[in-house]
């Protein structure tokens, strides 16, 4: 049969979820499969998107088609390339804080992370008056806004960063290949379809050993209830620092993380499940940027991990994780981060936060309930634009 490779493929998947060694229980395995839903999804949209010679942008991942620890801030975009073939970006830049470019040499596996060839961010390009570019990718590419293609370069990844959810807009992107504009691809064959169903089983298992692998290789391996100094975020992204951990907190329990207003265009904090993807962002307070948080008058954010509502305003939700991830990143910037720049982190009862949060960021459950609606509206709008 035509589907066979993707259907065997899709068994295998599902022994990986029931195999996965952090599974403890039930909950554990209905949230793998749901996090295998979304790989068969995400796999076959990325088969069809395999594509070098008529390449387009696809969404990498999304609030229904997540891997490796997606930013809830962060629109992500791919699309695949030839290393001897030249390529025409077009777009609009948005309102959004970032805007970075970055060309891969292949994609994740589980026993490495792909070569950065090149990375840059929308402050090295030429914009017109109203955000609109022209970037031009090639192995001989030169002069303004063009870029050249490495050898092995194969996939071009684009990022989109919002700090304000509700104040800032997506922009606009295309991708072409120079010499096929304004020729229509060949109509698929059974041969190109047989092909698509193989690379999207392939794919579908790479995502899931691939991530379960990285979680254990860069978290894993951390005293638990702690977070790293900043470092370079692994991946040759080029602006950005992130600071890693992973938790454990019985229900009366909170771990605070006290981490200064850095002065960087991007900062924020995400929590994320033991499959490594984020918990939901949508429905409940997972994740925060410096203008969704509150700020404490001596310039700390300090927030409050718990399963427990502390009633506070920077509570993060672990919607009954007991164990997750947890990551801070920093992106845009221009300077190195150091020590000082990076979490504290303490855990306590969550009866006892009066104790050691030294100030008020009390908040009821009406203005809790309108963030969340604010939450709900953003993201509606962000997967639209």
């Amino acid at each position: 049969m035509l589907t066979e490779p993707f259907t065997d493929a899709i068994h295998d998947a599902e022994r990986i979820i029931a195999g996965a060694p952090h599974v403890r229980g039930d909950q554990d395995l209905v949230e793998g499969y749901d996090y295998l839903a979304g790989s068969i999804r995400a796999s076959l949209q990325m088969a069809w998107a395999y594509d070098r010679d008529f390449p387009y942008f696809v969404r990498s991942t999304g609030p229904y088609t997540k891997l490796g620890l997606d930013n809830p801030d962060t629109l992500y975009f791919h699309a695949w390339l030839r290393d001897d073939a030249e390529y025409v970006v077009t777009g609009r830049r948005g309102s959004t804080t970032d805007l970075s470019f970055q060309i891969l040499d292949g994609d994740y596996s589980p026993l490495e992370v792909p070569g950065s060839l090149a990375a840059f961010d929308d402050r090295e390009i030429a914009s017109g008056p109203d955000g609109s570019f022209r970037l031009r990718f090639g192995p001989g590419a030169s002069g303004r806004n063009a870029f050249a293609l490495a050898p092995r370069s194969a996939m071009l990844v684009v990022r989109e960063v919002f700090s304000d959810w509700a104040g800032e807009q997506p922009g606009v992107l295309r991708i072409q290949r120079a010499d096929r504009i304004g020729v229509a691809p060949p109509p698929p064959a059974h041969d190109t379809l047989v092909k698509r169903y193989r690379v999207a089983g392939k794919i579908l298992l790479s995502r899931l050993r691939t991530f379960l692998a990285f979680a254990e290789r860069f978290y894993l391996g951390l005293p638990v209830n702690t977070l790293t100094a900043p470092r370079p975020t692994p991946g040759g992204l080029a602006t950005q620092y992130s600071s890693v951990g992973h938790y454990e907190l019985d229900d009366d329990q909170a771990m605070v993380v006290t981490a200064p207003v850095s002065g960087a265009p991007y900062q924020g904090i995400q929590l994320g499940s033991m499959w490594y993807v984020s918990l939901d962002y949508i429905n409940h307070q997972t994740s925060l940027t410096v203008p969704q948080a509150h700020v404490d008058p001596d310039g700390m954010i300090r927030y409050v991990i718990s399963e427990r509502d502390p009633g506070v305003a920077n509570w993060l939700e672990c919607t009954g994780h007991r164990r997750g991830y947890v990551q801070l990143r920093w992106q845009r910037l221009s300077r190195a981060l150091t020590t000082e720049h990076g979490p504290q982190v303490e855990v306590v009862a969550v009866d006892d936060l009066p104790k050691v949060l030294p100030y008020d960021q009390a908040i009821g459950p009406a203005a809790y309930r309108e963030r969340i609606a604010a939450r709900q509206a953003a993201v509606a709008f962000r997967m639209l634009g």
